[in-house]
């Protein structure tokens, strides 16, 4: 791609996520919105891959239509309340509009179908765009609107994309695949807290951004898309493959590297809203979601494929590890004992 498309498109995703995550109108915030969308189409296509144009089309029906929604959710309101504030939200009606629009827009259970085909036709980095960036402004609008919204409502979309995003993870061999999964898993951690604390979901999206860029990054160095081929990514940079299973250990939650600290939030304060049954079964259902990062870190560190002989000569390349990666694998590893930091945040 061009460099200067290239920059006008990443300038114009930045300028749309500013501008959603500063409005308190929803006009603006549908604004933004849509300047998001315009600007990540070109990045999803750029390959001209067939799978790549089925991609951005598949992200651009489904973001217009849950921009329609966002947009007539705001409109039903503003015609029986009069209010365009973002945290106005008070029509019963709009309030359920919104949920299916920002749940399409951030791929939560029953509106997931379109993510996982989306990052697979995408490149590496697009596709660490579309998780985590892209989400950034839907998240904003749903912490500021969570007092309107219904809690029973989004705890069991929270634990349907919980257990789906664990459960179709598991027979995946395209690491996208088990990415996008992996995602729609955390989105449900998200929101299943979302009603009771918002600062707490923006904290576990925080965490999940960094981590998750850290696998991306590891794997555009590698170049690693699928389970196959991350069985002999160790003989490229094997310092780097090595941290790439720590990582992976991270994002499925385990102690104490820093992906355990929002599910230990999570499981805190449900525990503390005395929503115990839930806080259990969210915990068991993150189990499924360890399967498969275990299967990655095994693929990626512990199994030797049978041609190992044709690859050892890889080990001579002298391969430097980008600089912004290393930082963010030390991050997505060692932030557990900022917790204390954290929690007094007011």
């Amino acid at each position: 791609m061009n460099p200067q498309a290239k920059l006008i498109f990443s300038m114009s995703l930045l300028l749309g996520t500013t501008i959603t995550i500063s409005s308190n109108h929803w006009m603006m915030a549908w604004t933004g919105l849509e300047i998001n969308t315009l600007a990540i189409l070109p990045l999803i296509s750029k390959s001209h891959h067939p799978r790549a144009i089925e991609a951005s089309t598949k992200y651009f029906l489904t973001q217009a239509t849950a921009s329609a929604l966002l947009l007539f959710s705001s409109m039903t309101n503003a015609w029986f309340t009069g209010q365009w504030d973002i945290t106005q939200l008070t029509h019963p009606v709009s309030c359920m509009l919104l949920t299916a629009a920002i749940s399409m827009k951030l791929g939560l259970v029953p509106f997931h179908f379109w993510f996982p085909e989306v990052l697979q036709g995408s490149s590496l980095m697009t596709s660490f765009l579309l998780a985590t960036i892209m989400k950034f402004p839907p998240t904003i609008l749903l912490i500021l609107s969570s007092p309107s919204l219904n809690p029973n409502l989004l705890v069991t979309m929270a634990i349907a994309s919980a257990a789906l995003g664990g459960w179709m993870g598991l027979n995946q061999t395209q690491i996208r695949k088990i990415l996008a999964f992996s995602s729609i898993s955390h989105l449900g951690w998200m929101t299943i807290i979302l009603t009771y604390n918002p600062k707490l979901t923006l904290i576990t999206f925080y965490l999940y951004t960094l981590t998750t860029a850290a696998v991306f990054f590891a794997l555009n160095s590698t170049n690693t898309l699928k389970l196959s081929t991350l069985m002999t990514a160790w003989s490229k940079i094997p310092p780097l493959t090595a941290t790439l299973m720590l990582t992976l250990l991270s994002l499925a939650g385990l102690p104490p590297l820093t992906g355990f600290l929002p599910k230990w939030l999570i499981i805190q304060e449900l525990t503390k809203q005395e929503l115990t049954p839930t806080a259990t079964i969210i915990a068991l259902l993150s189990l499924l979601g360890l399967f498969f990062y275990l299967r990655l870190a095994y693929c990626a560190t512990i199994t030797i494929p049978p041609n190992a002989a044709n690859h050892m000569k890889q080990w001579q390349t002298s391969k430097s590890i980008n600089t912004l990666t290393s930082i963010l694998i030390t991050l997505s590893i060692m932030l557990l004992p900022l917790s204390p930091t954290i929690l007094t945040i007011p």
